[in-house]
C-alpha cells in the first residue's frame, strides 16, 4: 500500500486541487493507496519536514516533483508547479500517478 501525503499550512487556497489530483491518480493507476493530510503550523515544523510550500504532494514520503529532490526552500509559503510552459498550483495528477508507480 502506497501513502499520498497532502502537505500543507492552514488556510491554503490549494489544498482541495492537490487533494482531487491525489485521489485521480490513485484512481486512474488502481494502485491501492491512502492519502492524509499534514498541517505545516511553523517555520521550525516546515524546516524539519523539508516542506517545499503549500501545497506539497508526497508518496511514500518522496515530493512527486523530481526537480524538488534537490531544493532546500523550506518554508510556510505558496507552492507553484512548473508544468510545460506555465505553472500550477498544485502538481499535475500524472506525476502523482507516476510516483504511485514507482516512476
Amino acid at each position: 500500500m502506497k501513502h499520498i501525503e497532502i502537505m500543507m499550512f492552514e488556510g491554503c487556497p490549494h489544498m482541495h486541487a492537490a487533494l482531487e489530483r491525489a485521489h485521480s491518480a490513485a484512481a486512474s493507476t488502481g494502485v491501492a493507496s491512502s492519502v492524509s493530510v499534514v498541517r505545516i503550523g511553523s517555520l521550525a515544523e516546515a524546516v524539519d519536514r523539508r516542506f517545499l510550500g503549500s501545497p506539497s504532494v508526497r508518496v511514500d514520503g518522496i515530493d512527486v516533483e523530481p526537480a524538488a529532490r534537490g531544493r532546500i526552500d523550506f518554508g510556510i509559503q505558496c507552492r507553484l508547479y512548473p508544468v510545460g510552459s506555465g505553472f500550477e498550483a498544485a502538481p499535475p495528477v500524472t506525476w502523482i500517478a507516476a510516483a504511485l508507480r514507482g516512476e
